[in-house]
């Protein structure tokens, strides 16, 4: 195992993704395009399931479905976006809803009923693709969840004091190598890595190592992570290849930032919730 990181290769940038705006056959449906699950959103933090989940739909993926951490779904419908289906998690989990990928994490909090869904899911998603965040990364760290780790690709997308809590040192260390600090994630639990902050580092034991060139300070904001898993979930459910779909959702994130700062919207100020709308623009080539 090479324990230290290579040398980046290419920059990630638009000229890199060529699948990420590749136009679709005119005889698709929706289920051509996947289908996300979003497991998250525990008590107090049902807007982070949300987040992903709006911005999985917005950037393509054919079907999104929701399941909230909680006893029961805190609600019926999303009024901001009612195509999504919501439901606890437990019934998302003990049903076969044909899901192409998995987002799990997004304000799922630590408690039990959050580890024994991850738990859940790790089991039950044989090799369907995992992007794993927030509050996830946290039980992970922990080892309470990890004997249920299981195969098939996974994208782990920890911000710095989270890759901090998996390596077992400081944020400070984290940053002082930020490359290095990827790179040992990706070994270790050998998948993708997405470390988030000025230039997010996208790496993978058989990949190599990038430095992604989009974004701006308006990400700096609650609920911009959240945006980003679901971004991830969706190209992974839309069947992009991974050394695509990965680098392409954390360009795209970015872009969008860039784009709304360029029509006056941000950095300061920039909501998490602006960022989808902007992405769809971009894949659709404007």
């Amino acid at each position: 195992m090479n324990t230290h990181a290579p040398t980046a290769g290419a920059p990630i940038d638009r000229a890199s993704l060529p699948a990420l705006f590749a136009p679709r056959e005119p005889d698709t449906h929706k289920g051509s395009f996947g289908t996300v699950g979003v497991v998250g959103g525990g008590p107090g933090m049902t807007g982070a399931a949300l987040l992903a989940a709006r911005a999985a739909l917005k950037t393509g993926a054919g079907k999104v479905l929701v399941g909230f951490a909680q006893e029961s779904s805190p609600m019926a419908c999303d009024p901001q976006q009612p195509e999504l289906m919501l439901r606890d998690a437990r019934s998302l989990l003990d049903t076969d809803w044909g899901v192409s990928a998995w987002v799990a994490g997004c304000g799922i909090g630590t408690g039990a009923l959050a580890a024994n869904a991850l738990s859940e899911l790790f089991v039950l998603r044989k090799q369907t693709p995992l992007v794993l965040d927030a509050d996830g990364l946290n039980l992970l760290s922990t080892g309470d969840i990890q004997a249920n780790w299981g195969p098939g690709p996974v994208v782990l997308t920890p911000h710095p004091a989270e890759a901090a809590r998996l390596l077992g040192v400081s944020a400070a260390q984290v940053q002082a190598d930020r490359p290095d600090a990827a790179w040992r994630l990706a070994q270790r639990f050998q998948c993708w890595v997405v470390l988030k902050g000025a230039g997010t580092v996208v790496c993978h034991p058989a990949s190599g190592l990038r430095i992604n060139t989009s974004g701006n300070p308006g990400l700096a904001t609650a609920g911009t992570g959240d945006v980003l898993a679901g971004m991830l979930g969706s190209l992974l459910a839309q069947k992009l290849p991974l050394e695509q779909a990965v680098p392409g959702a954390v360009w795209l994130h970015g872009a969008a930032a860039d784009a709304l700062v360029a029509r006056g919207i941000g950095p300061i100020g920039l909501t998490a919730s602006e960022l989808a709308d902007a992405a769809r623009a971009l894949r659709n080539g404007r």
